[in-house]
């Protein structure tokens, strides 16, 4: 599965996503309920039925959320954000504009705070929306990948355990692997070539951000710009296309399983 995160966050990005699923590999995406281009995001999706939709739940970032993820820890422990509320009202509004999600993960993966999971796990459950995303590295050696991300993704690695048990207690799925978290907005073509010439066996998730950087995205709160034109190059050429026949890697979405 190739997931692209933050449809709906700007017209541009919107476009991005639509062009890499349509002469490219992506086949899936996750649409922010609180985005700005949101409405425009719905339009899209509708144009486009073999994209596969999912729910890019926020909790962090624009206005009214906390902007940074320490906020948010901070704001969870004054009781300031009440998380299942939140959340839930997003999935229903994308439900409510007539689109069926498969699949949920969250904005700067807060998912991984417990109190988080535990709200996404019980909506997936009750929304029957069976797949989250589990944000884990699978083991690579990346060229030109900064020390701290590296750091931070073995980090994340210890919280698997019950991060899966959460999940697990649930019913709710996952790949079997997962992909992208170090080399967001970092990787040309070649590096997504390398990549699929090192997948594991089984199902795996390559989380992506692809956009078109016009006046629109870089007056936007992110550090996502022009980095996702670079990230729709990638997911757009023959060489990758080509390494997807040469290694028998199949693309699926969560909708086909």
């Amino acid at each position: 599965m190739v997931n692209a995160d933050d449809f709906g966050f700007t017209r541009d990005v919107n476009q991005g996503i639509v062009q890499a699923h349509c002469n490219g590999i992506l086949t899936a995406t996750t649409l922010m309920a609180t985005g700005a281009a949101f409405d425009d995001a719905v339009r899209l999706a509708r144009e486009n039925p073999s994209l596969d939709i999912g729910v890019h739940l926020v909790l962090v970032g624009e206005p009214p959320f906390p902007p940074t993820v320490a906020q948010l820890i901070r704001a969870i422990a004054l009781g300031r954000i009440h998380i299942y509320d939140e959340l839930i009202a997003q999935v229903r509004r994308i439900v409510d504009a007539g689109l069926r999600p498969t699949h949920l993960d969250t904005h700067k993966h807060t998912h991984l705070l417990p109190p988080v999971l535990d709200a996404v796990a019980r909506i997936s459950a009750e929304c029957k929306i069976p797949w989250v995303r589990r944000p884990f590295d699978f083991s690579m050696a990346y060229n030109d990948v900064p020390w701290a991300r590296r750091a931070t993704s073995a980090a994340l690695g210890t919280l698997r355990g019950r991060f899966g048990g959460i999940l697990a207690k649930h019913g709710c799925r996952s790949t079997d692997h997962f992909a992208g978290f170090q080399i967001t907005d970092r990787y040309t073509s070649a590096d997504l070539v390398r990549l699929l010439e090192a997948l594991p066996p089984g199902t795996t998730e390559f989380m992506c951000h692809p956009g078109v950087c016009t006046a629109e995205l870089r007056s936007a709160r992110t550090r996502l710009k022009e980095s996702r034109e670079r990230e729709l190059r990638a997911l757009t050429s023959p060489e990758v296309r080509a390494a997807l026949t040469r290694n028998g890697v199949e693309l699926v979405n969560y909708r086909a399983l």
